[in-house]
């Protein structure tokens, strides 16, 4: 296979038989193994039949005529920001509970440092997508590659490089707040437990509440507890199911920060959330997903552009038009 470095200028770039553009999100199998496309979270890629080498910042793509993968190269060099390393990819996600379909070949990519936007309606398959992406549940088909590991063959290494933060916390009866943390510290093989605990205990406002039973807790002060958990080992993908629940205003003040800071020091984050205020105010990016469907990926400009009906229009009016058919 040929290799060739793109760069981005602007909106489009000709590059041989392939194309780079603004928009992404989304794969298409043309008929015959004809075009594909692959939304890689900075742009879309299509390339004609007959395989193809791209190279993007620090990793690269490949396109053959019946499969895409990811390749790192053997010197991993510094990446261009304009294309971030992918923290989380899906490719062609499906899963079924017998007839019922869940979710349905749903594709798309997370660069480090990104916040994610994932919303839909009540059923969707919002929780279904996390607990897949968490290896909680095994998906019917496709891809999940955390940090560039393959979750289904090598589960173990892809789960030491994310954390899962559920909607309802679960926790430990008889281990104290600090004792989670020691005990998550010896799952992960962090090697520095002791000096984290305190700055995490600190930045949730835990600190008064180290030596506290779960039973001791108030239902936000345990989903503190259960986020702090998830970043104690500084895991490469975040993925939050309603982080907020529980908390108040001060506390989803602190939270938002934390999203926001552990973001810029380069991790990959899904929030999934039905508050759409706080989506438009903290993700990169929003996928609208419905019926395990993915209906609308992309920033909100970038979803407005592609339907000027909603122009001037925030993202719950956004949301409303896209999940009733109106977008």
């Amino acid at each position: 296979m040929r290799r060739e470095r793109i760069r981005h200028e602007g909106d489009k770039r000709e590059t041989g038989g392939g194309r780079l553009s603004g928009a992404g999100g989304r794969w298409e199998r043309g008929a015959g193994g004809g075009r594909r496309e692959w939304g890689n979270g900075n742009g879309r890629i299509e390339a004609e039949t007959g395989g193809k080498t791209l190279s993007m910042g620090s990793l690269i793509l490949v396109i053959a005529r019946d499969a895409i993968s990811f390749q790192q190269p053997a010197s991993f060099p510094i990446p261009d920001s304009r294309f971030p390393i992918l923290v989380i990819q899906v490719q062609v996600l499906t899963k079924l509970y017998g007839d019922f379909t869940a979710v349905s070949d749903l594709s798309f990519a997370v660069p480090a440092g990104e916040v994610l936007g994932l919303v839909g309606p009540n059923g969707a398959g919002k929780t279904t997508t996390l607990r897949s992406l968490a290896g909680i549940i095994r998906p019917t088909s496709g891809t999940i590659r955390i940090a560039g590991i393959d979750l289904g063959s090598n589960a173990v290494a892809a789960k030491r490089e994310m954390a899962f933060v559920s909607d309802e916390p679960h926790l430990f009866d008889y281990l104290t707040v600090t004792e989670h943390l020691r005990f998550i510290g010896r799952l992960y093989g962090v090697a520095d437990t002791e000096a984290r605990i305190d700055p995490l205990l600190s930045e949730l406002e835990l600190s008064d509440k180290r030596d506290a039973l779960p039973d001791e807790l108030s239902r936000g002060m345990k989903q503190k507890l259960a986020i702090a958990c998830a970043l104690l080992h500084d895991p490469k993908a975040l993925l939050l199911d309603e982080p907020l629940t529980g908390l108040d205003p001060v506390g989803i003040r602190r939270m938002k920060q934390t999203i926001a800071e552990r973001a810029r020091s380069g991790t990959g984050v899904i929030l999934s959330s039905h508050l759409l205020h706080l989506v438009e105010e903290l993700c990169t990016r929003i996928l609208i997903i419905q019926k395990g469907r993915l209906m609308a990926i992309g920033r909100i400009d970038e979803i407005i552009a592609e339907r000027p009906q909603l122009a001037g229009r925030g993202l719950e009016d956004v949301f409303l038009a896209v999940t009733s058919g109106e977008g």
